[in-house]
């Protein structure tokens, strides 16, 4: 269902792959747009708006959110929700590599996971099963656990 995706080693090869992803959908690749994008890869982490200005702040705030939404049309951002104020933007998973998150519904904080390979061969199975059986083609599938972190477990 969902092949595992391996993680781009360069940061040129990011930039080629973003190009070419943006060129298809008669997107230019910008310097705010690649100022995002270098943000998002070196951070390693899902980052809120704030944080990616943050760590570029020659962006405007405005500038972020317009081309963040780009971005995630182009299929080169993934948006997370952790609730109403905490929205996290990474690069998508041609980019970054097939993972997953826990989310903590208190604090917002994002944890990627990777699962071993017999583990996601064995989901990937289940939801294959699951999907064929309602006649659905799945394309992808995500995998987001939602919960406490440990720090706003433990008060």
């Amino acid at each position: 269902m969902d092949p595992q995706t391996t993680p781009t080693e360069t940061n040129g090869e990011i930039h080629e792959q973003v190009a070419r992803r943006l060129a298809h959908a008669e997107q230019r690749y910008t310097t705010s747009r690649r100022r995002l994008v270098e943000a998002l890869h070196h951070a390693g982490r899902p980052l809120t708006a704030p944080e990616i200005t943050e760590l570029a702040p020659d962006l405007a705030q405005s500038s972020a959110y317009r081309n963040l939404d780009v971005l995630e049309q182009c299929g080169v951002v993934r948006r997370i929700s952790a609730g109403p104020e905490h929205t996290h933007f990474e690069l998508a998973e041609p980019l970054l590599g097939h993972h997953h998150h826990l989310i903590c519904v208190t604090c917002g904080t994002i944890a990627d996971v990777h699962l071993d390979d017999e583990i996601e061969s064995l989901v990937d199975q289940r939801l294959g099963e699951a999907a064929s059986a309602a006649g659905f083609t799945p394309l992808h599938h995500t995998l987001d656990l939602h919960g406490h972190c440990a720090e706003c477990s433990n008060p």
